[in-house]
């Protein structure tokens, strides 16, 4: 205890009680009532230390031992008892909490956390599971969609009975014996228990601890005194952040403060509008302050939700700076010092109540919930603060709601907290919920107790609405229980039915809703309320609550339920009508309308909920329903309540109409010159309630002394009022077919938005298909005829179907097509059988879906946008999916997936199902003839299926098909049609379409009534006596619709059945074999007419191929002579490129860090070695380790989160220069042209940030958008043959030349000095190199020398800024030779990536160099020339151009005798050079000497390898496991142990560790690490020599079973093998002699051995989990920055190294060079200049390069084969293979820098890159 003291606060246990206090609770209260003074107002991290101390001081008195273990006295400064607990795993606190029957999980989400949710096993949306339980239970071939909490405070609803339709059985949460029908019956019955100690603790818990009765006491004393000063102190808070006006309004401020001291302070308030860097720079201008301390006052306020900016005695400081915050609309107060602190208390009480709610007992997790549970349940004590003035607003309160406990207050004053106070409260809230059934009713009792004034505040004071308590409605209004308990005894759906009435009627004072409304105040659409976005949740607060099964059978039971929903819905009548504009365009539009359309929206989505549960009515209470609703929409249409503006809307006035035999009054309105709106609410509730008037089968009616269901409505209303209500939808559906016509065009884009909004897939269901259903519901209520009649009337069509087609308001087309408007309307209400056949939801989702997908195969996204939204939602929307239609994965990457309907289902389409477009249903129409001519059908006609309505209300809905009106419908839409055509002797608009709907009529008249209607159709007469059947007769054999013959033939049988000899008495019979030998005449023209063209076409062909052999024999005969060789065009001028114009290669030289080298003592890596594939140039088998979509074992395999996601050591890499080109070649003077056009665009566009750097000598190429910054020469490949003579006369012969040559000072002069043999013009900052624009005497080549200082001004540039990156030994700055060695770093870093970029790839007989492109090759053939090139410089005065002393330089590098030679300044051994570097030079100065340089340098390989394998192997001895098998390539590689033993023979300690490594590893292991480490130099030089000659260097013949690569590359490369190194003599003494030179080196004696070895396998990036959501499962180990050692907001993974860095964040933003993110800063330490990231919460794709970037797609696709960015739709992700691939691909082949270059080409970007 002692070495303790120094930190701990309080010594618990250790003091004699009997000096202790004898009340703690007096104590705490001392203390926190005097602190703000003693503190001096200012609050620090010991005040809130020391609160806590006093806290638990008080709280457990002498039990400290019950709470913490043994070794624990009390807490560390700064820490809660639930850290310390969770620490120590104090009684099991670090463990899942034990199974308990009947107890839930109630894990409550923190931020950032994952949760579940399954709409197959949950009862709705609200219900989640946590990724523990979630994981735990089966949820295969369910609807499961997967969150990120955004904010602490929900929980797992796991082991609730009442929040799922099925138990899911998790093994962590098994049932109790409580029901859903219990405990709704018990919350039903019961009265509400106010109080917390009525409520008894949770039973049957087997981890109870005894607890002392002092303890609890003092537990309790100290919770409800925490509690008390929390709603004391809020008592004189503000509800909203205004500034005072002046000193007096301030000092007036309610305050606790005794003193009333000026004392003042300024509080800024945290606001998601503002960014940092604004808040930041406020606070320096306003306050002062540093930057630094901006910055961390930025941070508290965006973490705790306010901070304290000022602090001062002069006010009219305090004042100043207040009013200069408040200016940018930033939240602030100034409030008094004592009354800040007081609330800065109230910060630390929460927190510690929240600690507590995640502490324990002992064993005990519940005890301490309980006990806040019941203070929180309790009234809070009467005395109050020292002024002893009780504040006006809490006397309003009291006198306003009775039994007010802590938790009511809480809840009113939770507007006045602020962020982190509100979000914990919350979550207090929500570990009570959890305890009991009793304390969830309580807790919910309370909250609607309170609920009207949480709604008044969240409307209209609340500044953080985000966090606002109301949203705490959620976890209370969706409980059944709960939901019924408190509609049943606090009245809470009336309450809000009155708050939406008055919030509407802006019948607001004071900033309160009042209570209760006048319903007679007009609604205005103008003022604010409809502006405000808060409504929507108030309204789902309303749908949650009557959602719940035991609160709809409340509502079907209670009257007066239907009764003010009702009056409510009236308020909406008629709203935002609309008027034709006839003569003049509307001037100023609007939009008014889309405010109406989203209350609109919320209320239907009520008006459903509500309909919906009359579905439990008897018959007498849905009758008392719809006549309710019947009286209030005739009370709002005859203009009774006055609240219509009788300006625009007038009484009902009727007129007599006659048709046919029909007569009647129907309403007389006309749409063209009257007011319509899209808005009739009342109208639709009645239509939801008609969709149960099945329960009112024949029986009942019987039952209440009726005949018929029509008798029984009518009883009460009679026709006209009928009539009446049916109208205001009447009305909108002609308007909407008038505004498809053109009629309303003068009206502009509302009008339009409103239709589109009317029928939108969101909207259709609540609204338009509700109008269609009132019109079926109207049809069977009142006579058909005049149903019939009135919608002619309103669309103003009686006359046509007289047979007038002239038209006073129609003109020409719009007549046509307001019938065909009219037609399909009638069809639809005629044959729609989905609200009236009341079709099960199983049904209807799969009718959607079948008529969705039947106009064509979609993509997820496109389906759900074809289907109302309710049916989406639906658990079995997905199964069904799958039952009616096939899915087709994606397989590349531009690939979504797709359904398609499957052939069975093609039966179940109707071509006019009512919502199609005409478009839509001609495309299905078409569709379905192509799938049954392709089952073998040549004339289909697709039959209407019938209505099969056979009981109930609307069995009579097919008996309008006897209808004499209908009839004449039929009639004359037939007749008009032909008449028409008759005159303008073609087709009307629209006639086509409307022959289509008539003869579907028809046909369904033939379906549902086929004897009535065949009499019907042929008694009665009209025009010129004709019949339906005379013109159809007619139209059977007419020349203008020959199309239509099969179904007009259907008909017509169809009718002959019953009255046959009528139809033969009028159908024409047409001989068929004339028709035939018609038809075969015209064939027989076509076929001639088509051959003769094809006879012509031959001849012409032949004479062209003749002509063109001319051609080609002139080209022969031109090719003898020497001319210019073309290679193509300039993509600028497009002129021939040949050497009349000196032009180039488009490239792009970058710095890169791809090639990994192999680090010392990773075993995993090794092992990876070891088990890497012999041939790299075939694809590995399988392809990917998963599919996609995945297979369910690979989901299960994924349920474990991923820990780690590296994937090879940053550090361990090299730099170098990458070069590439884009295939695409321009003239100089073309890109001088171009260059200067770049310049240009730069200065006319100064804010856009450009594509490329003028800086950088960037430019994008104009055809392919790629970017660039060279331009490389192009050429054939070198006509030098390879020198003959075999190896050992080679080598002899060279020797002989070097003797007879003399000594060469020049070249002697161009080695650098470090002794290595490197070449000094080969250096990029070689200071004797002179630039083109800077040359005395240029090149004879001086276009050679333009594209030669394109290369060296970029690789100087890039030399000079990355010195620190290299750690090869080089000149110094200045001296010749500096910088990047090109050779090596240009050169051979390209080829090194291009043969990386191709392992894992290729195909049989072929080689890696087989697999480079041809512009890569050209692009190796360019960099080859630009060496070659700069070689020649210092030798151009000789004739050779220093060829010969060029080749004796690299001779005398390679052979031993004269580098070890005093005439030789070469001191570096040989094996510490790279020995490809020495092939590329090689190849740029002496390509003759290739075939016997590649033998020496690949045996000087596989020395520095086995050099280089023994040091790195010696560092991870302890790794091998596994007994080695037999070697299986000896053939190759010979006596491993004997090479590798003369190869560092002459190092003693090197000799000993060879021995270690062989006795440990085995030589079969050491040859495939052999095999492995060296196969990379094989395939780098075969691209090489491929590049440079390649008709010398032929890809090896394969036959029968393929040889693995490494035998085929030697074959072709004409290498012996090792194992024939004993014949070998000239070999073996060139290599004993390098190995003595390294032997005896001061290298072989360095840590690292001077030789480091690369990593041989295949590149891989970041190992991200195959299902995304694995990710958020232990986040702590997964996701956490190593920079700022937390948990990132938004972090990234970067795919290169695999490391998580926060994305865009303000924590790990380096502002010292500009303001730079976290990914920049990772990027320069890890891929240089290009960065690679996948952003987990955004799921996309960032890339980087240079300051610049772009997002991509995710490799992420949900199991319906789509991205969900930033994963807005919620479905499980799943690793797409393609799309992981092409990321990879992209990264390898350096194609990032391009890859941003075209998108941002693409936009105009406006920068901000380098800040993420």
């Amino acid at each position: 205890m002692s070495s303790l003291s120094s930190f701990l606060p309080f010594k618990v246990g250790s003091m004699n009680p009997r000096d202790r206090p004898p009340d703690p609770v007096s104590r705490l209260r001392s203390a926190l009532e005097t602190m703000p003074s003693a503190r001096k107002y200012v609050f620090t991290a010991a005040t809130r230390a020391e609160i806590l101390s006093e806290l638990y001081d008080a709280f457990w008195g002498p039990y400290a031992y019950l709470f913490l273990p043994n070794s624990n006295s009390s807490l560390p400064l700064h820490t809660t008892l639930s850290e310390v607990q969770l620490r120590l795993n104090f009684a099991g606190a670090a463990e899942p909490e034990p199974a308990v029957p009947g107890r839930g999980c109630g894990a409550i989400f923190k931020k950032g956390e994952s949760c579940f949710r399954c709409r197959d096993c949950a009862l709705d949306d609200s219900c989640v599971l946590c990724s523990r339980c979630f994981h735990a239970t089966d949820h295969t071939g369910h609807n499961v969609s997967f969150f990120i909490a955004q904010q602490s405070g929900g929980c797992c609803d796991c082991g609730d009975v009442e929040a799922w339709r099925t138990p899911i059985n998790c093994p962590h949460h098994p049932p109790g014996a409580d029901t859903p029908t219990t405990l709704t019956t018990f919350a039903s019955e019961h009265a509400p228990v106010l109080w917390g100690k009525d409520i008894p603790p949770v039973q049957h818990h087997p981890h109870r601890v005894s607890v002392p009765p002092e303890l609890r006491e003092s537990m309790n004393k100290t919770v409800a005194y925490a509690l008390d000063f929390i709603i004391e102190t809020l008592d004189y808070s503000p509800d909203d952040t205004s500034v005072p006006q002046n000193e007096a309004d301030l000092r007036i401020q309610p305050s606790a403060d005794p003193m009333s001291k000026d004392h003042y302070c300024v509080v800024l308030w945290n606001d998601e509008k503002h960014s940092f860097s604004e808040v930041v720079d406020l606070l320096v201008n306003v306050t002062a302050r540093s930057r630094e301390d901006a910055q961390a006052v930025a941070d508290r306020v965006d973490e705790w939700g306010r901070e304290v900016i000022e602090t001062s005695i002069y006010v009219p400081h305090v004042l100043d700076i207040a009013q200069k915050v408040a200016q940018i609309e930033l939240g602030v107060t100034v409030r008094r010092a004592y009354d800040t602190f007081r609330e800065q208390i109230v910060a630390v009480l929460i927190e510690w109540l929240l600690d507590l709610t995640r502490s324990r007992l002992g064993s005990d997790a519940l005890i301490l919930k309980e006990v806040i549970a019941e203070e929180l349940l309790t009234p809070r004590r009467k005395s109050h603060t020292a002024t002893g003035t009780v504040p006006e607003e809490v006397q309003l309160i009291m006198g306003e709601i009775d039994d007010l406990a802590r938790i009511d207050w809480l809840y009113l004053y939770h507007t006045k907290l602020w962020k982190r106070p509100r979000l914990s409260l919350k979550e207090i809230y929500a570990s009570i919920l959890g305890l009991t059934h009793q304390h969830k009713l309580s807790v919910g009792a309370h909250f609607a107790n309170v609920y009207p004034r949480i709604i008044d505040t969240y409307l209209l004071v609340d500044r953080e609405a985000e966090t606002s308590i109301k949203y705490f409605a959620l976890q209370i209004f969706t409980v059944p229980s709960a939901a019924i308990h408190i509609v049943r005894h606090y009245d809470i759906v009336s309450r809000l039915l009155n708050i939406i009435a008055a919030f509407f009627t802006d019948q607001i004072k004071d900033k309160r809703i009042l209570y209760p409304p006048n319903m007679n105040v007009e609604v205005d659409v103008e003022k604010d309320p409809f502006k405000s976005k808060r409504f929507m949740p108030v309204f789902s607060d309303l749908r949650y609550l009557c959602h719940n099964e035991p609160v709809q059978r409340l509502i079907a039971r209670k009257h007066q339920f239907i009764k003010q929903f009702a009056e409510t819905c009236r308020l909406f009548m008629c709203i935002n009508p609309n008027k034709r504009a006839a003569t003049n365009h509307v001037e100023f539009e609007t939009d008014g309308w889309i405010s109406v359309f989203n209350v609109t929206l919320s209320l239907c989505r009520v008006i459903k909920v509500y309909g919906e549960a009359f579905q439990y009515a008897t018959p007498t209470q849905l009758l008392g329903a719809i006549k309710t609703v019947m009286h209030n929409t005739m009370i709002s249409i005859t203009l009774a309540d006055e609240r219509l503006d009788k300006t625009k809307f007038g009484p009902l006035d009727f007129h007599l109409v006659t048709f046919g035999p029909a007569s009647c009054f129907l309403v007389n309105f006309d749409v063209l010159e009257g007011w319509v709106s899209f808005h009739h609410s009342l109208q639709w509730l009645l239509a939801e309630l008609f969709k149960h008037i099945d329960i009112l089968d024949d029986q009942v009616v019987h039952d209440q002394g009726y005949t018929s269901f029509r008798e029984l409505m009518l009883h009460d209303v009679n026709e006209k009022v009928m009539l009446s209500i049916i109208d205001f939808p009447l009305r909108v559906l002609a308007m909407v077919a008038q505004i498809r016509t053109g009629l309303w065009v003068r009206n502009g884009f509302a009008i339009r938005g409103q239709l589109l909004h009317y029928r939108d897939f969101m909207l259709r269901e609540l609204c338009y298909d509700q109008d269609l259903f009132l019109l079926q519901t109207a049809l069977v209520i009142v006579e058909s005829d005049h149903v019939l009649m009135s919608i002619m009337d309103r669309f103003q069509l009686m006359d046509y179907f007289k047979g007038a087609v002239m038209h006073e308001s129609y003109e020409g087309p719009q007549l046509s097509s307001m019938v065909e408007e009219f037609m399909y309307l009638l069809i639809t209400i005629l044959n729609e059988g989905g609200n009236a056949g009341k079709l099960n939801i199983n049904a209807a989702v799969r009718r959607e879906i079948v008529h969705a997908l039947a106009v064509g195969p979609c993509t997820f996204t496109d389906l759900i946008k074809r289907v109302a939204e309710r049916l989406v939602d639906d658990a079995c929307f997905e199964r069904v999916l799958q039952e009616v239609a096939n899915f087709r994965p994606p397989e590349s990457t531009a690939d979504t997936g797709i359904y398609e309907l499957k052939s069975e289902a093609y039966d179940e389409v109707n071509p006019f199902f009512y919502h199609y477009t005409r478009n839509k249903r001609e495309e299905v129409e078409t569709v379905l003839r192509n799938h049954y001519k392709k089952k073998g059908i040549s004339e289909p006609v697709i039959i209407p299926k019938p209505l099969g309505i056979t009981q109930g209300p609307f069995a009579e809905l097919s008996a309008v098909f006897e209808s004499e009106v209908l009839l004449q419908i039929m009639f004359y839409a037939v007749f008009n049609i032909l008449v028409l055509t008759e005159v303008a002797n073609a087709s009307p608009p629209s006639g086509e379409a409307i022959l289509d709907q008539s003869l579907h009529l028809i046909m369904l008249a033939l379906v549902e009534r086929p004897s009535v209607f065949s009499h019907l159709a042929v008694a009665k007469g009209f025009e010129g006596g004709k019949n339906l059947v005379d013109i159809l007769c007619v139209l059977e054999h007419h020349d203008s619709y020959r199309p239509y013959k099969p179904r007009v033939a259907w008909i017509l049988d169809a009718f002959s059945k019953y009255i046959g000899p009528e139809v033969r008495l009028r159908r024409r019979v047409v001989n068929s074999s004339q028709n035939a030998d018609a038809d075969d005449a015209k064939k027989k023209a076509a076929r001639a007419r088509q051959e003769a063209i094809m006879k012509q076409m031959k001849a012409q062909q032949a004479s062209f191929a003749i002509n063109f052999e001319d051609e080609d024999d002139e080209d022969d005969d031109m090719d003898m002579d020497e001319g210019p060789t073309s290679f193509g065009t300039c993509i600028v001028c497009q002129e021939e490129l040949n050497a009349t114009k000196p032009f180039g290669a488009l490239g792009l030289v970058q710095p890169s860090r791809l090639i990994r080298r192999q680090p010392d003592g990773h075993g995993g890596l090794m092992s990876d070695v070891l088990n890497a594939s012999y041939s790299l140039d075939r694809s590995p088998s399988p392809a990917s380790s998963w599919t996609f979509p995945p297979r369910e074992e690979d989901i299960k395999d994924a349920k474990l989160p991923a820990t780690n996601f590296e994937v090879f050591p940053s550090q361990n890499t090299r730099f170098g220069l990458h070069g590439s080109i884009c295939s695409h070649l321009m003239h100089l003077e073309c890109f001088n042209v171009y260059t200067v056009s770049i310049r240009q665009r730069h200065r006319t566009q100064i804010t856009r940030n450009h594509p490329e750097s003028v800086h950088r000598k960037e430019f994008i190429c104009p055809l392919c958008k790629s970017l660039g910054n060279v331009i490389l020469p192009v050429s054939n490949p070198s006509p030098v043959e390879l020198n003959a003579l075999p190896f050992a006369d080679w080598t002899r012969a060279a020797g002989i030349s070097i003797l007879k040559s003399k000594t060469d000072p020049l070249l002697d002069s161009l080695l650098t000095r470090n002794g290595t043999g490197e070449l000094v013009f080969w250096g990029a900052q070689d200071p004797q190199y002179v630039s083109f624009f800077r040359a005395t005497d240029r090149w004879e080549e001086w276009d050679m020398h333009k594209m030669v200082d394109s290369v060296m001004n970029i690789a100087r540039a890039i030399s000079q800024q990355s010195r620190h990156l290299r750690d090869r030994e080089e000149p110094s700055p200045g001296e010749r030779g500096a910088g990047l060695y090109l050779p090596e770093d240009l050169v051979g870093f390209t080829i090194a990536t291009l043969e990386i970029t191709q392992r894992g790839s290729g195909t049989p007989g072929s080689t890696a160099a087989d697999n480079i492109t041809d512009s890569q090759t050209q692009m190796i053939r360019g960099l080859i020339t630009c060496l070659s090139k700069l070689a020649v410089v210092p030798f151009r005065e000789r004739p050779d151009k220093g060829r010969d002393a060029l080749r004796q330089a690299i001779i005398k590098r390679l052979l031993p005798e004269w580098s070890l030679s005093t005439l030789n300044p070469v001191s570096s051994p040989l094996l510490l050079r790279d020995p490809f570097t020495i092939l590329v030079e090689t190849a740029a100065v002496a390509p003759e000497m290739l075939r016997h340089v590649l033998t020496l340098t690949y045996y000087a390989c596989l020395a520095r390898t086995a050099i280089g394998l023994i040091y790195v192997l010696n560092k991870t001895r302890s790794w091998p496991v596994a007994q080695p098998g037999p070697r299986p390539y000896a053939n190759i590689f010979g006596d491993l142990r004997m090479f590798f033993t003369s190869v560092v023979r002459h190092s003693p300690v090197v000799e000993h560790a060879s021995e270690i490594v062989f006795s440990t590893y085995g030589e079969a292991r050491i040859e495939k690490f052999v095999y492995s480490f060296t196969l990379p130099f094989l395939r780098r030089a075969a691209i090489l020599v491929r590049a440079v000659l390649p008709s010398a260097f032929p890809t090896p013949p394969t036959s029968g079973d393929e040889s693995i690569e490494y035998s085929r590359l030697l074959t072709m490369l004409g290498i012996p093998p090792l194992a024939e190194l004993p014949n070998q003599d000239t070999l073996q003494t060139s290599l004993a002699g390098w190995c003595s030179h390294y032997g005896h080196s001061h290298a072989a004696s360095q840590v690292n051995c001077g030789i480091l070895l690369e990593n041989p396998t295949i590149y891989r990036i970041a190992g991200l989990p195959i299902v995304l959501d694995s990710l958020f499962g232990d986040q702590d180990k997964a996701l956490t920055c190593k920079r700022c050692n937390t948990v990132p907001l938004d972090a990234a993974i970067c795919l290169v190294c695999g490391t998580t860095v926060c994305f865009q964040s303000h924590c790990c933003m380096d502002t010292e060079p500009g303001d730079k993110g976290e990914c920049n800063m990772h990027t320069r330490e890890c891929g240089g200049v290009t960065g690679l990231y996948f952003l987990v919460k955004r799921c996309t794709l960032l890339y980087l390069h240079a300051g610049n970037g772009t997002f991509a797609q995710s490799p992420y696709l949900d199991i319906h084969g789509e991205v969900d960015t930033s994963m807005r739709r919620g479905r499980r992700q799943f690793l797409h293979p393609a799309r992981w691939e092409e990321v990879r691909k992209t990264w390898l082949s350096h194609g990032i820098p391009t890859l941003i270059a075209r998108k941002l080409e693409s936009t105009v970007d406006s920068g901000g890159w380098e800040t993420l």
